[in-house]
């Protein structure tokens, strides 16, 4: 499509209203009801909610591009191979945040286009910050009324490496890695955080390095990307390739390194 940043304004809108929708469910008096998916994984009555307003407003916008979201099932590999182009949504990234209720939870939204997210939208919910951007146009953080473009930060050895992580997913292989690296840099200053700010934390350049040591699906990652993209970034696979989606039967990502500073030598640590 010859002009993805015309969605901006649109999206921002759905994913807001995807956002209000859950922080009804989050600032409830009432326990937060947890159903358990068939691979064990939480849902709630927040993602369902965000799920219907994301699609309608997708369906609207776009009436003749496929969605895939994660709670809205997922079409036979045979169908959606032929996608040269789709929405890809996570309507509530970090469940397991939300029910704990630290606020580390998103809403992505992403295009993607050829295997690759061409745009990417993350909206945190709780703080009302809104990461979007992609490749060809940069991308850019709005909060507490600012708008400004956002761009990764030059890794230097013999400094700090600000490396972000899961608290709850690969931790033992992630302090194993980092052993590996501590002669390298002065100092490593590690941040355990949720959900797809991992991800956006290095494209801001709050963070030079985010290892995932455990499983992913490709929802979780594809609005995130495209923001590091437009910043400068990259998702590398272990075989130091980017990261690409619908380019197989099943949806989980391999293990992956998102970097900030794609000029550096990570070969060396990956």
């Amino acid at each position: 499509m010859s002009d993805l940043s015309a969605f901006f304004e649109p999206l921002s809108v759905i994913a807001k209203d995807a956002g209000k929708a859950i922080l009804e469910v989050y600032n409830s008096d009432f326990p937060i009801e947890i159903d358990t998916k068939s691979d064990d994984s939480p849902v709630t009555k927040a993602d369902l909610a965000a799920h219907k307003i994301i699609e309608k407003g997708l369906q609207a916008l776009t009436p003749d591009i496929p969605i895939l979201s994660e709670e809205g099932g997922l079409p036979e590999y045979t169908e959606r191979k032929h996608w040269q182009r789709y929405w890809l949504v996570d309507p509530l990234d970090g469940t397991k945040e939300f029910i704990n209720k630290n606020g580390e939870f998103t809403v992505n939204i992403a295009f993607i286009e050829n295997h690759e997210p061409a745009l990417g939208l993350v909206y945190v919910p709780v703080t009302d910050t809104l990461y979007l951007g992609g490749l060809a146009f940069g991308s850019f953080k709005n909060s507490a009324g600012l708008h400004e473009q956002i761009a990764i930060k030059p890794v230097n050895l013999g400094t700090t490496l600000t490396v972000v992580g899961s608290r709850r997913h690969g931790a033992e292989a992630l302090d194993s890695l980092l052993e590996k690296v501590s002669d390298t840099f002065s100092n490593i200053d590690r941040v355990d955080m949720g959900s797809s700010l991992k991800i956006c934390a290095c494209a801001e350049g709050s963070a030079d390095w985010y290892p995932r040591l455990a499983l992913t699906c490709e929802w979780d990652t594809a609005a995130a990307h495209a923001v590091l993209k437009g910043a400068g970034g990259e998702i590398y696979t272990p075989e130091l390739t980017p990261l690409r989606y619908n380019t197989k039967e099943e949806m989980l990502n391999p293990f992956f390194h998102a970097v900030g500073d794609t000029s550096f030598d990570w070969k060396k640590f990956l």
